[in-house]
């Protein structure tokens, strides 16, 4: 990344890199190896603790939120380096920094929306990394790209909200640590206007008729370090009324302010992904031969790494741009280009993967080298906070609007 951002960005970048070579990097193989000695997978590594503190020590925390009150006080562009430089190592780098889905956007929906109370039980202790948390609005039976069709209940009983439902691919959910779900689901399934039948409410884990069912595999893929993927039931879950966030009704409205930082937060940590990929490429290139001659003098090769190249400077730019937007006219102002770099960056760096991983040969599928891991991810958020083709038919329309 050649071009300056402001003072600031560019030392919290310096010293961010410098965690990261320092840090970050030499704990992944150690991370492995504890993981494979602890008694349950979904416990967490002592040097991922470690990192914590130690990020924490150097005021690499929270950078993520924009209010100076609960985070770092920076804008999207001003945050979106970083994230691109903690991409790079995505199983360690976000939670070292507590910048890790799912919990930046349930700490941003607490922050906006929550009220004291709920903020000081919950968001509290996400600021602080002593607890982690969940979101549970996907359902199995149903599509839920569309979040109109969800179909888990709650009903007001009283003082109490009653919950029925089955979730699944709720991030985070397998981590011991997870102490508390924001559910979203229907207090008004009969309603006139499909987009206020939705509610959110906080469900803890410890509530009776809470059961996380199972793990979700992603390609084979349990992702321990991010607390996995979790099927979780609520059977007549009873939570106090207390317990909504914001108001009946306004579950879509919170769910939708919620994905637009995100979508930029996968992006640029897609690629930092990316340029570790490039990075791995290039030294296998460079230090294998086949066929008489180093794989980097091949011209296959050649191509996939300059081709990476310049993709990922044309993400980057169209990622900034976004984020520049979102600071200076808002998500509703820059809801093309989120679209955008949602259709564009997974799409592109799985590609990019792709190609690493072919010049790895056996090592790139294999556990020695992060690729086939990267891969799942990035092909993972071509689905995640919505399906590549909801947003293109979106994308679309708008555009054609413009011609009716």
């Amino acid at each position: 990344m050649d071009f300056a951002f402001d003072a600031r960005t560019e030392e919290l970048r310096g010293r961010l890199l410098a965690f990261m070579d320092e840090h970050v990097y030499p704990a992944e193989r150690v991370a492995h190896e504890q993981r494979a000695a602890l008694a349950s997978p979904w416990d967490t590594p002592a040097v991922v603790e470690e990192l914590k503190a130690e990020a924490r020590r150097q005021g690499l925390w929270n950078l993520f939120l924009p209010d100076t009150e609960h985070g770092a006080g920076l804008t999207n562009l001003q945050y979106a380096p970083l994230a691109e430089i903690s991409g790079r190592s995505p199983q360690l780098a976000p939670t070292a920094l507590n910048c890790a889905a799912p919990d930046t956007g349930n700490m941003e929906v607490l922050a906006q929306f929550g009220t004291e109370e709920q903020r000081k039980r919950w968001l509290r202790p996400l600021l602080a990394g002593e607890i982690r948390s969940a979101f549970a609005m996907t359902e199995p039976d149903v599509a839920s790209s569309d979040a109109t069709n969800i179909t888990t209940h709650i009903r007001r009983d009283g003082d109490t909200y009653v919950i029925t439902g089955r979730k699944w691919y709720i991030s985070g959910a397998m981590n011991p640590d997870c102490e508390v779900f924001i559910v979203m689901g229907k207090t008004d399934p009969d309603g006139p206007d499909v987009r206020r039948q939705q509610s959110m409410v906080l469900v803890p884990r410890d509530t009776p008729g809470v059961e996380v069912r199972r793990a979700m595999t992603v390609y084979g893929y349990e992702d321990h370090y991010h607390g996995g993927h979790a099927e979780v039931v609520f059977d007549e879950a009873r939570v106090p009324v207390e317990n909504l966030v914001g108001e009946e009704g306004g579950g879509f409205a919170i769910a939708q302010a919620r994905l637009g930082p995100g979508r930029i937060h996968h992006c640029m940590r897609l690629i930092g992904m990316a340029e570790r990929a490039i990075d791995l490429m290039c030294a296998r290139a460079v230090g294998r031969t086949a066929f008489g001659k180093p794989l980097a003098a091949q011209g296959v090769v050649q191509q996939w790494i300059a081709d990476a190249r310049v993709t990922v400077e044309q993400l980057r730019l169209l990622v900034l741009k976004t984020a520049w937007l979102m600071d200076t006219v808002g998500n509703k102002g820059a809801h093309t280009e989120i679209q955008a770099i949602k259709i564009a960056t997974p799409r592109a760096v799985v590609d990019i993967l792709d190609h690493a991983v072919q010049v790895h040969g056996a090592g790139g599928v294999s556990q020695d080298f992060p690729l086939a891991e990267l891969w799942a991810a990035a092909r993972t958020l071509r689905l995640a906070d919505g399906p590549d083709e909801v947003h293109q038919r979106s994308l679309a329309r708008r555009e054609l609007k413009r011609f009716a």
